[in-house]
């Protein structure tokens, strides 16, 4: 078996489709007949561009030949200051050659990489714009999850708005009162019964991040997440010495060196990662594993392309050392049908893998091929 051609699809804006996109999708196909798809995102048209600067070098190839196409590949980044782009891109192919590589084999991912540790996986929900905005009605959220998805865990970014005010700069008395509105909201009306999640974006310093933290302490937070921004490890150990709230840390962070560090800083009470940005399955396997030998569980990042949460849950399901997986009920809901034939969702507060060859990620023609869509192939000479 080997690569026969390389194709992108990419759409220019999110307006461009009615499910909402901002990846790039990658296929590798082989003269067998046989296809992988791969994803990343959000700088599409860099992406699309790497990637087919580095196709010409996987013509020909053993697509099978996973961790040697990865390794070669990281070597040649390297050589020019592997980072960014570079990261996604080899996350988008190394994805693409495990599906193809289940396909091969007539497999679930899942199957190649330990099984089931996990039938089912427990989900928390991001709130990204559907129905309710979560500042102001979080617990029509709350309890909408509850009551149709079993889902019992929500994230919410209520520091935000203040951190755009201030510049990043600083934070007042006044703007934790207004983030805390729709902590208090929450924690008030289903009490223990749910897990809130705080995202920060990496948007603020130190003494900031020690006054927020300090702050959410009493509305026990399942954890904080990204308060700093990556590489920042000594003061990120001082953040989370002078809290008592778990700390989260990791979904902007690509290589396993970088979270090796990470866990020698003994920052975080979980880790996480994007299996889109990170290296792909054959970097998060590994970055699980360190995590594993740290007594940490993972979290995997989950708020992007469809195939990122399909491979996130065949990670998942895989890994012994998992608490809990992101999910996005606009996504599930309302985007995936319009693009899958076969779009997974929750029951009962979970996800179940799918059983189909591959990650099992199905994308209808007309998805691939939608008019506004931006194509290129690289094929051989």
């Amino acid at each position: 078996m080997r690569i026969r051609s390389v194709e992108t699809v990419y759409w220019k804006t999110r307006d461009d489709a009615p499910f909402w996109p901002h990846w790039t999708w990658l296929k590798v196909e082989t003269d067998a007949g046989i296809f992988g798809v791969g994803e990343t995102y959000p700088r599409n048209p860099v992406e699309a561009a790497m990637i087919h600067s580095i196709a010409p070098s996987l013509i020909g190839k053993d697509p099978r030949d996973i961790e040697r196409i990865w390794a070669d590949l990281y070597r040649t980044f390297d050589f020019q200051i592997a980072g960014g782009a570079e990261m996604r891109v080899l996350s988008a192919l190394d994805l693409a050659l495990w599906d193809l590589l289940g396909k091969s084999l007539n497999a679930p991912v899942y199957r190649l990489i330990g099984g089931k540790s996990n039938p089912q996986v427990r989900l928390y929900n991001t709130c990204f714009p559907y129905k309710y905005d979560f500042n102001k009605e979080p617990e029509k959220i709350m309890r909408e999850l509850i009551e149709t998805r079993g889902i019992h865990g929500i994230k919410i970014w209520p520091f935000d708005g203040a951190a755009a005010r201030n510049r990043n700069e600083f934070i007042t008395w006044q703007d934790i009162d207004e983030a805390l509105v729709p902590v208090k909201k929450l924690r008030d009306g289903f009490g223990d019964e749910i897990e809130i999640a705080i995202e920060c974006h990496a948007q603020w310093n130190l003494t900031a991040a020690i006054r927020i933290a300090h702050a959410l302490e009493p509305y026990k937070p399942m954890w904080l997440e990204d308060m700093l921004m990556p590489g920042n490890y000594a003061q990120y150990h001082e953040l989370a010495a002078a809290t008592s709230a778990p700390l989260i840390v990791g979904e902007r962070m690509g290589g396993k060196m970088q979270f090796e560090s990470l866990l020698e800083s003994r920052t975080p009470k979980y880790v996480e990662f994007d299996v889109t940005w990170c290296g792909g399955l054959t970097e998060a396997r590994k970055i699980a594993a360190l995590a594993d030998a740290n007594e940490l569980p993972i979290s995997p990042h989950t708020a992007g392309g469809p195939l990122l949460f399909y491979a996130s849950t065949h990670l998942s399901t895989a890994m012994p050392n998992v608490w809990i997986l992101e999910s996005c009920q606009r996504f599930y809901e309302h985007d995936w049908p319009l693009m899958l034939e076969n779009p997974i969702a929750p029951s009962n507060g979970n996800i179940q893998v799918p059983e189909e060859s591959g990650f099992g990620m199905r994308i209808k023609p007309e998805a691939w091929n939608h008019p506004a869509s931006i194509h290129k192939v690289t094929d051989q000479p």
